[in-house]
């Protein structure tokens, strides 16, 4: 058996505590340090979460010479700095999602993943879902998609900044669905048409609802209808699908078991699941130097079709996802810092190519 991961972890709030308590129940890694600005936070959160005894710091600078990877699971707005941080230190980075907030910085990140040639991968934990890998195979089963589907309506009082965001639906959750829509085509949005809104109950500043319409390149149509305002016959936190092909439907409601029609049995695996999944294929990826899923480049993708969702909200037009991306590594070049992060982009004679769109 090969010696554990040495994990450092950097970030110990609510969603740093729950990978807490997942790298104290997988035997193949082990938390050598904690990372939080709130060093006090950091030591609460790692005794009562498993780690009673391991090292914690303000800074990744003090404990990165313990680790062989590092899990970044700070705010949104810090995960350019802390992952490339640490890829510049020559540590493997599995970050949460989602990656960075603009395309731009996850095209940064993608080239700080070439440059220091560390892998750089994202907890999209939605894809861990035994139930999504029993409806992707009922769906192989059936034949092409032609329509999918995604229905999410939930009405959960969060206070503090999403319930401040211009579009928090489509930036902080409608990322999941648009992710797992790739996932289960198999194959890369063109383009989309999108409308957002606040309805006037709401307690969200900006717009809390929203319905999408993405093109995508084999011709599948997918469609995302959901509001964070809609108390009463809630929807599953993963969505209500369903998936229109040649041999039949089949549906998901984001819970149990996946139906089909004519029946396709929904076999179920046990593979771990959510974050628990995210790690296992990271540290799998590590040890193998195997590409896994949602590895930067490719990620890059679902972060462009929300930029893209959004921009469309806006202006009131489709969006192709390709412009998206080709202005955002514009805007990479004229903002780099790094040269070697920025020779690493100026070497992308066809960004489209660089995150597998061309």
């Amino acid at each position: 058996m090969p010696e554990p991961l040495r994990l450092l972890q950097v970030g110990a709030g609510g969603m740093g505590r729950a990978w807490l308590r997942t790298i104290a129940a997988n035997p193949d890694v082990v938390l050598v340090g904690l990372v939080d600005l709130d060093v006090d936070v950091a030591r609460t959160a790692a005794a009562e979460n498993g780690h009673p005894d391991v090292p914690v710091a303000a800074s990744i600078d003090e404990l990165t010479d313990r680790a062989d990877a590092v899990i970044d699971v700070t705010v949104p707005v810090a995960h350019p700095k802390v992952s490339v941080d640490a890829l510049l230190r020559g540590l493997p980075v599995l970050c949460e999602k989602p990656l960075a907030e603009t395309v731009r910085e996850c095209l940064q990140m993608a080239a700080a993943s070439e440059v220091s040639g560390q892998l750089l991968m994202v907890s999209q934990s939605r894809r861990y879902f035994r139930a999504v890998e029993a409806f992707q195979r009922q769906l192989a089963e059936l034949g092409p998609i032609g329509t999918l589907s995604c229905e999410f309506y939930k009405a959960p009082h969060f206070s503090g900044f999403r319930e401040r965001m211009a579009e928090p639906l489509l930036v902080d959750m409608a990322i999941h669905q648009f992710d797992l829509s790739r996932k289960l085509i198999g194959s890369e949005p063109v383009s989309v048409y999108c409308d957002s809104y606040n309805p006037s109950w709401s307690w969200f500043d900006g717009n809390a609802a929203a319905s999408a319409i993405f093109t995508y390149a084999d011709g599948t149509r997918f469609t995302f209808v959901g509001s964070w305002c809609a108390p009463g016959l809630e929807t599953s936190w993963n969505g209500l699908w369903r998936a229109s092909t040649p041999g039949g439907t089949a549906t998901w409601d984001g819970d149990n078991p996946p139906v089909a029609e004519p029946d396709v049995p929904a076999s179920l695996g046990e593979e771990p699941e959510e974050i628990a999944g995210s790690l296992a294929e990271f540290v799998n990826a590590v040890r193998t130097s195997t590409t896994p899923q949602s590895e930067v480049h490719s990620n890059v993708v679902s972060i462009a079709m929300v930029e893209a969702a959004v921009r469309s909200a806006n202006t009131g037009v489709p969006i192709r996802i390709t412009d998206i991306i080709s202005e955002a590594h514009t805007e990479a070049l004229s903002t780099t810092q790094n040269p070697d992060l920025l020779a690493a982009l100026k070497s992308w004679t066809n960004p489209l190519a660089a995150v597998g769109l061309d």
